[in-house]
């Protein structure tokens, strides 16, 4: 059963200690909660703001993990946080009981950023971009979900390059979420084209 907790978070960028409300499937607070493939759509994606921290100061954003004393992060990434994200997120947080109402997206939208300014690999980046677009969904902004969508789409075509690390069902699924991305984008012709792609794979 999910539950939400407020649970104290340490930034690596800028030091600071904070509290944020995050979702528990049990009683150790601060565990990083896993959806399950069978959850409904409508809860998992309610569920989504609540796995994702926004660090009142500075703006960093990230899962419980990527709060972890063994975090590290480097001059430029706290450089890009600082000038891109704290200006934004951390002004929208200043006040406690505002997190909640710092939309999902957005929160998606600056962890998508750092884990591509850390370089993590792209399958990770497509999700948090997968993530931010079905915030949208719940917030009702139409035009936003593409937008995400299509990052998403990019960085899934990116980890789907490197196909040498996934074996064959795998490489078939992701050419199929392709196929949907481009679907809820609204572009048919390249939708299409992924969704011939999982055939060919398949």
């Amino acid at each position: 059963m999910m539950t939400l907790k407020w649970i104290d978070l340490h930034c690596p960028v800028c030091e600071s200690v904070f509290e944020s409300m995050a979702a528990s499937a049990n009683d150790e607070a601060g565990q990083d909660f896993y959806i399950d493939p069978s959850t409904p759509a409508s809860i998992a994606i309610a569920v989504l703001p609540f796995l994702v921290h926004v660090c009142p100061r500075c703006g960093y954003v990230g899962s419980v993990a990527d709060f972890g004393d063994e975090v590290e992060i480097t001059d430029d990434v706290r450089a890009r946080v600082q000038a891109e994200l704290a200006p934004h997120l951390g002004t929208s947080v200043r006040i406690p009981w505002l997190a909640l109402t710092v939309a999902g997206s957005d929160k998606y939208d600056g962890a998508a950023r750092i884990a591509e300014w850390r370089g993590d690999d792209a399958r990770r980046v497509a999700e948090l971009w997968v993530r931010a677009a079905w915030c949208c969904v719940d917030e009702g902004d139409v035009e936003a979900e593409r937008y995400y969508a299509r990052h998403a789409a990019r960085w899934l075509a990116n980890a789907l390059d490197s196909f040498g690390e996934f074996d064959e069902n795998e490489q078939t699924t992701m050419a199929y979420r392709l196929g949907e991305l481009w679907l809820r984008i609204g572009d048919t012709r390249q939708a299409n084209a992924w969704f011939e792609r999982a055939g060919r794979s398949s």
